[in-house]
């Protein structure tokens, strides 16, 4: 089978290859999948550049979420069969036509998403309901800003955010992009590059947000403590812009408002209780078509460099993903 793999790790993305391999039989409590789709996400950049937190011995394959067919049992495989169509949360491995996945980590598709849009919405919508549920207890009738709203995760935090009865302000640096997001259920879209802060006050009566959902970090992070309320709640949940912003603790403080750190899948490896609950709750909201994932473009395999590209100079809307057929 054909496979994405790193063999050196290296800033330049291009030095991944397209390599045949052989796949071994799936072990112990493992499945093989027939991958159908895979979903680009910016840590499988970083990880090609060896930035990211999880270093995976070399060589690897990148992709953190995929869907496709289960094509093969591993010995004490009970949960699913042959021919069952799952998404798969893989961590790595997803850049391939084939791969071996934990059982546990694969569910059935819900019922009306494409291979494409099931591998494009786990992490996002995840990140989003983690976040805005249960870190940021967000409520009916608060406003939230969404900064980085036309990505991924942002996109998933507006749907999110309406879905829980919210206001949302959503934000990005193209206006093009804002017309897409304001499609996707935004009350409001701002520009970053002009400033967001009085425009936020503006908006809420001179409150300030509520909740602050923040992908983007560095100066986006510096001014939205500028326009949070009074017991509002600062999301942190990455830093795209490339610099992580610090805090002079005296504005918590004075303004009364938390910062709160946002892992979606921490949570759930420290509760896994908790974190199946959470899976069910997005994968019946996509069967119940309340979220509905935005994939912009799709790649071949060999052309996975391209789909990062587009990540990576900032031109996908929602996300990117990688066919296999």
């Amino acid at each position: 089978m054909r496979a994405m793999r790193v063999h050196t790790l290296s800033d330049d993305i291009s030095t991944i290859s397209l390599d045949e391999v052989e796949l071994p039989p799936p072990g112990p409590g493992e499945v093989r999948l027939r991958l159908r789709a895979c979903s680009i996400n910016f840590p499988d950049i970083l990880m090609i550049q060896g930035k990211y937190q999880f270093k995976p011995e070399l060589p690897f394959s990148p992709g953190m979420e995929g869907a496709g067919v289960v094509t093969a049992l591993g010995a004490g495989v009970e949960n699913l069969k042959v021919g069952d169509a799952v998404v798969a949360g893989l961590r790595i491995g997803g850049f391939a036509e084939e791969v071996n996945a934990q059982a546990a980590a694969c569910r059935p598709i819900p019922a009306g998403l494409s291979f494409e849009k099931a591998a494009a919405y786990p992490a996002a919508y995840l990140t989003a309901y983690v976040a805005l549920a249960l870190r940021g207890n967000l409520k009916a009738g608060e406003t939230l800003l969404v900064h980085g709203s036309s990505g991924g995760v942002g996109l998933a935090a507006v749907e999110m955010g309406k879905l829980m009865g919210a206001t949302v302000i959503a934000t990005s640096a193209s206006d093009e992009k804002l017309k897409v997001v304001k499609t996707r259920g935004a009350d409001h879209v701002l520009n970053v590059t002009r400033g967001f802060r009085e425009e936020v006050k503006a908006l809420t009566g001179g409150r300030g947000a509520d909740v602050v959902y923040d992908p983007v970090g560095g100066d986006v992070f510096d001014e939205s403590v500028r326009c949070i309320a009074w017991n509002g709640r600062l999301l942190v949940i990455g830093f795209t812009s490339g610099r992580i912003p610090s805090i002079p603790v005296n504005m918590p403080l004075i303004k009364g408002f938390s910062v709160i750190g946002v892992r979606a899948g921490e949570y759930g490896r420290r509760d896994p209780e908790a974190g199946r609950a959470n899976i069910e709750t997005i994968d019946r909201l996509a069967a119940e078509g309340k979220i509905d994932p935005y994939v912009c473009a799709t790649f071949p395999l060999e052309r996975a460099v391209d789909a990062m590209r587009m990540l990576q100079n900032r031109q996908a809307i929602g996300k990117v993903v990688i066919t296999m057929d």
